[in-house]
């Protein structure tokens, strides 16, 4: 059987939400996306890969983010968070050097302590152990900018790994993993479709799709894994992006969020389906 790849990307809370959401009813639909061979989750991606192969089910994912809309922070990305984003993928110096910028300037950031921050990630992801299936977690090392893909084999904690891929710069404080401090997955890539290379059907389900450079975007990831790879890339609709709202930390939105993902699944099954199998 041909081996299946699920990549999560970042969003936020609420890009967690309509995540959940949309898995849900499209499980709902008979495609249960959690059979997958590999999972690679990025930023808010991580927290739902985490869930997902941890062995709770769809359905009480999805009830808790519809329960719960105060476990998290509010916090805002503004334009200086974004211009960063946007800086870091097209400096000059080149794109490692970018990121090392960026990364630097989270590290004088001031924000909340790197403890409460691994405390809110611990309250979703819940297991600090290594799932069986193959989980591949991107981060960015905040002082050079290089790229760490965690997995079971890399020594860090899951928790661990998955507060360093949420640590959105310039708003949450880089994580330390090993003795060194990370910033967000998704400075590199905001899904890091390309992960999925040697992988014949591949679901990207993405929150967000901007970014600076068109090769970075989800779908342009997914074109280049190769003209036989099957490929869904699947991001929010008119409609769900307005239950979204404006700002992805925002925990008020989490459940117009999931419940916007859930009724999405309607729109997309067949697409995924196709690709699935």
């Amino acid at each position: 059987m041909e081996k299946r790849a699920l990549v999560l990307g970042g969003g936020g809370v609420t890009g967690v939400a309509w995540e959940i959401g949309l898995l849900h009813g499209l499980a709902e639909r008979g495609v249960d996306l959690t059979a997958a061979d590999l999972f690679i989750g990025t930023s808010a991606g991580s927290v739902v890969a985490a869930q997902l192969t941890s062995g709770v089910s769809i359905p009480e994912l999805y009830a808790r983010e519809l329960a719960d809309t105060t476990g998290d922070r509010n916090a805002t990305v503004g334009t200086k968070v974004l211009l960063g984003f946007v800086l870091a993928a097209l400096w000059p110096g080149g794109r490692e050097r970018g990121r090392a910028r960026l990364g630097r300037a989270a590290l004088k950031a001031r924000t909340v302590p790197e403890s409460e921050r691994r405390t809110a990630i611990a309250s979703r992801v819940q297991r600090d152990d290594w799932p069986a299936a193959r989980l591949l977690v991107p981060a960015v090392e905040a002082q050079t900018g290089a790229v760490t893909v965690f997995d079971s084999d890399s020594g860090a904690s899951l928790i661990d790994a998955v507060a360093a891929s949420c640590a959105v710069p310039l708003v949450w404080p880089p994580m330390t993993v090993n003795g060194k401090r990370y910033i967000d997955g998704g400075v590199r890539s905001v899904a890091n479709v390309d992960l999925a290379a040697g992988y014949e059907r591949v679901v990207v389900i993405a929150p967000l799709v901007a970014a600076a450079r068109r090769a970075d975007r989800p779908g342009a990831q997914a074109a280049a894994l190769g003209a036989g790879v099957r490929t869904a890339v699947i991001s929010p609709t008119d409609a769900a992006l307005t239950a979204i709202g404006r700002n992805p930390l925002d925990p008020s939105r989490r459940a117009p969020a999931g419940e916007a993902g859930r009724a999405q699944a309607a729109e997309v099954i067949e697409r995924v389906r196709a690709v699935w199998g």
